[in-house]
């Protein structure tokens, strides 16, 4: 079977909720990542087919396809087709499957997966409130309520019974929070990021500035100052402080086929090894990764040890920690550079920028083998494994 390629990974800076990046149209930010790809690669913008666009909040200025929106607002020429898909959080990373799976098929040779979420602009959840104040109907629909009677579909209640069922603290999820601020905060200041991370200007009192530099990570966090945050429940684990960064951003992978790796003398970075993607139980809902890992190991004939990397989004704390659990990982690989509690989840835009994170980081560190993988509205999950070439 014909193989898929990676042969360049970018992503912007986070930007924190009202923060640096709210100025930014999200398909001119979502732009700004494909040109970097195209001129970074250094590729002829017309050799490029498809761009695959995830996006969950598709509406205001990310409705009308934002990803057809940010093929027209970028350099690249008009004759390239775009899709915006929505797998949740998840949307990019399937990007990058779909985008890997247009290769291996042969059906195209150049795909760019890529992915935008500006969550200042176009608030998460937005869309349906529309609806729903405007007496439009309900999310769940009867035949869901029959089939989950009195359920309500909640990722925070999902993550409350993960760290229940797991036997998670509060004291637990805040020293894996203050972890990740620690890791985000060494990884900036020994220049980590500055191969993935696309610089945009953006306008300051001062002037004209480069936003180059992840937004939420907390440079001085302790345990008093996460703990000393409000618990989002009675009782319960789960706070702002150990939970995903509500983040403006956007992100792209370049996915190319061998014969265009000839073609257009491009370099890879990494060989995509493994695409999964599971669905389970839509309840407690952010589980999925640890089964889906289970399946992404098992078909491509590898164990946890095999892996060097593993990027595994930190939607919130109880997540990535039964996910260690479960899988007999090493917390020393999880998330080397931090995660989304420091450095933000874009949502449409988390699965190519914890690529672009992944694949630098193999490189840097010399490892073989990196899987990536995140918790999914619905009870889904995607696992893509990839190795450093």
């Amino acid at each position: 079977m014909p193989e898929a390629y990676i042969v360049e990974a970018v992503r912007t800076a986070g930007g924190r909720r009202g923060g640096r990046l709210a100025g930014w149209h999200p398909a001119d930010l979502a732009a700004e990542t494909l040109d970097a790809i195209v001129a970074r690669s250094g590729i002829d913008p017309a050799a490029v087919e498809d761009v695959i666009m995830g996006c969950v909040s598709q509406g205001g200025e990310q409705g009308f396809q934002i990803g057809r929106g940010a093929v027209l607002a970028s350099t690249l020429p008009t004759s390239v087709p775009a899709v915006t898909i929505d797998r949740q959080c998840g949307s990019s990373q399937q990007a990058i499957q779909f985008a890997a799976q247009a290769v291996m098929s042969g059906t195209q040779d150049v795909v760019i997966a890529s992915g935008v979420e500006s969550m200042t602009r176009v608030p998460m959840g937005s869309t349906g409130m529309l609806f729903a104040q405007a007496g439009l109907g309900k999310a769940k629909s009867p035949r869901q309520e029959e089939r989950f009677p009195g359920i309500q579909f909640s990722q925070f209640m999902g993550a409350e019974m993960i760290a229940d069922k797991w036997g998670f603290s509060r004291a637990d999820c805040d020293a894996f929070a203050l972890e990740s601020h620690r890791r985000a905060a060494a990884a900036t200041e020994r220049g980590d990021f500055s191969q993935e991370i696309v610089g945009v200007e953006i306008e300051t009192p001062e002037g004209m500035v480069c936003h180059d530099r992840d937004e939420g990570i907390r440079f001085d966090a302790t345990m008093d100052s996460i703990g000393s945050v409000k618990l989002l429940k009675e009782g319960g684990v789960i706070s702002a402080a150990n939970a995903s960064q509500i983040c403006d951003g956007a992100s792209a992978v370049l996915v190319v086929s061998a014969r265009a790796l000839k073609e257009h003398g491009l370099t890879p970075l990494a060989r995509i090894h493994n695409l999964t993607v599971t669905g389970g139980d839509p309840v407690v809902m952010l589980e999925e990764p640890l089964f889906a890992t289970d399946k992404a190991l098992k078909r491509a004939g590898m164990r946890i040890d095999d892996i060097d990397l593993y990027e595994v989004n930190e939607a919130f704390a109880p997540v990535p920690l039964a996910w260690l659990k479960h899988v007999g990982g090493d917390h020393a690989k999880l998330n080397v550079n931090g995660g989304a509690i420091a450095l933000g989840h874009p949502l449409g835009a988390s699965g190519t920028k914890l690529m672009a994170t992944l694949v630098h980081a193999l490189h840097q560190r010399g490892g073989r083998y990196g899987l990536q993988t995140m918790c999914e509205g619905g009870g889904i999950a995607n696992v893509t494994i990839v190795e450093r070439l």
